[in-house]
């Protein structure tokens, strides 16, 4: 593995910590200060890395945790035999995450699609979500289900766990994430 260089270092603390605000608090509440002392970068590097400001940030910060958010999903079911354990695995790891947050971190980009953004962080909002619907849609479609049926349930699943996350996160509570799961078996165990 290579060494990052000084700069290198640099832009991924203003990375992570930008990801770290927007999934905890949105885009309009994260402000450049705030991502500067969570970063422990210097005041200046910010703009050098990121000319465009706290939009070109929030756009590289939401791409990066949409990687690592999938990257995880994609372990948790990368032993499952069929799609129930699929389902059990995404609902166990995502319920879990959670309440090791204390309730603070649910999706990484939620809080920001709920939210009237640029364009800019509007389309990496939108392509998060078009990105992990498609895996899930192909995830489906390798147990047997026809691609319109995936694709279908896999709108599903996502509206649906989207909904228990944020149940959850205010309930402080794994209930409606098991809850979902349950009946996303069910749909596909009939």
């Amino acid at each position: 593995m290579t060494e990052l260089t000084k700069g290198e270092r640099t832009k991924k603390k203003l990375v992570d910590a930008t990801a770290v605000l927007l999934r905890r608090q949105g885009y309009h509440a994260t402000g450049l200060s705030a991502i500067v002392d969570e970063s422990g970068a210097p005041r200046g590097s910010l703009y050098f890395y990121f000319p465009g400001g706290k939009d070109e940030l929030a756009v590289a910060a939401l791409e990066q945790a949409g990687v690592e958010w999938r990257a995880r999903i994609d372990a948790a079911v990368g032993d499952a035999k069929d799609l129930g354990g699929t389902i059990d695995a995404v609902i166990t790891v995502l319920a879990d995450d959670l309440a090791a947050s204390n309730w603070e971190n649910g999706c990484p980009v939620a809080a920001v699609a709920l939210e009237s953004t640029s364009p800019a962080v509007h389309e990496a909002v939108q392509r998060h979500y078009a990105k992990w619907q498609e895996d899930i849609a192909a995830r489906i479609a390798t147990f047997g289900l026809a691609k319109p049926a995936a694709t279908q349930l896999a709108t599903v699943a996502l509206a649906a766990v989207e909904g228990a996350l944020l149940l959850a996160k205010v309930q402080r509570s794994k209930q409606p994430l098991h809850a979902v799961g349950a009946a996303l078996r069910a749909m596909v165990t009939r």
